[in-house]
């Protein structure tokens, strides 16, 4: 009794050293891409019944297939995406910069004069702002961009990972170690609050991005306004909706900018539109996420907090799935 808890003592400290690692050694994205790909190609596999069929070589035939597919789909998925939100109707850098150069001096009127004061007052100005920024950060940029290759090969190597556990998984049968064995229990864990918090969280981006788009796109139409930028902003919600609270903030102030840009009551109007989608979004929070975790919004914002303060933009989309981790192997010991 007491090895096995010495065991189940020593996974712990490894899966906290390993989420650290993961996190201080900028791994973060090959983990959300190997844990989305493995429980893609899983629950796949199990609608499919591939997991059902008789042979060995089907079943590796049948995974192989499914991982492939869902890769490529991801892959594809992301490069269009990207491929939209640079040639959509905002027509690239130039047009956005010429739009929100028309935005700001149209504002004139209705912005304090501290605030109007400390923006740039045309295009010009604001090239030439931009132009001072690239020359200062030039150096920071290219090792963004040196980063930018490093993160994409970790995107695909965790794809790659992720399939192979799946397949791992559906045709291995092994008996483990003690040691193995409860360092597996924390895996399962950790991989059970991705899929909780993530799958949830793409329904919430996805519900929230249905209505935005019907606010954007249907509604406002049919009352004969057509704001900028419409099928990006619905677009920018989704993705953005996809971290926790912050990223709806952000999409919302960006909904707000645009609308001000057409009239202030039109940007009153979108704020009490998001105000009244905000209190739908706690609902589902607590219904979606709150539900598979038991955590309240306060809880999951102190999370986000503390880890983006420690880690940065990393810890801040690591948080829900860290803490509902977390959570997890605690109520698993009664602790909570």
């Amino acid at each position: 009794m007491n090895e096995t808890l010495t065991y189940r003592h020593a996974a712990w400290l490894l899966a906290a050293l390993s989420l650290f690692l993961i996190l201080k050694l900028h791994l973060l994205p090959a983990l959300i891409a190997g844990l989305l790909v493995y429980h893609l190609v899983h629950l796949t596999a199990v609608r499919l019944s591939i997991t059902r069929l008789s042979g060995r070589n089907a079943k590796i035939l049948s995974v192989v297939l499914v991982s492939t597919l869902i890769i490529t789909l991801l892959v594809a998925g992301g490069i269009g995406m990207r491929t939209f939100l640079h040639h959509s109707e905002s027509g690239g850098l130039a047009t956005f910069m010429e739009k929100l150069a028309e935005i700001l001096e149209s504002s004139r009127a209705a912005l304090p004069e501290w605030i109007y004061s400390a923006m740039p007052r045309d295009a010009e100005e604001m090239k030439l702002h931009l132009a001072n920024w690239l020359r200062e950060h030039s150096g920071e940029l290219q090792l963004m961009g040196k980063e930018a290759g490093h993160t994409l090969a970790h995107v695909l190597i965790g794809m790659i990972i992720g399939a192979m556990l799946s397949l791992h998984e559906m045709v291995a049968i092994e008996v483990r170690k003690p040691f193995v064995a409860a360092l597996t229990g924390r895996t399962t864990k950790f991989s059970a609050a991705f899929r909780d918090i993530v799958f949830a969280q793409v329904k919430i981006a996805a519900i929230n991005a249905f209505f935005t788009w019907l606010y954007l796109g249907v509604a406002l139409p049919l009352a004969g306004v057509k704001l900028p930028f419409a099928a990006t902003l619905v677009v920018v919600t989704f993705v953005a909706g996809l971290i926790p609270i912050i990223g709806n903030i952000m999409s919302n102030t960006a909904i707000v900018i645009v609308s001000f840009g057409y009239s202030f009551h039109m940007a009153a109007a979108s704020l009490l539109f998001l105000v009244s989608i905000h209190k739908l979004e706690y609902f589902l929070n607590a219904k979606i996420v709150g539900s598979q975790i038991k955590a309240k919004a306060w809880e999951l914002l102190t999370a986000m907090l503390v880890m983006e303060s420690a880690f940065g933009v990393p810890g801040l989309v690591a948080a829900p799935v860290y803490y509902a981790y977390l959570k997890s192997e605690l109520r698993g010991r009664s602790v909570i």
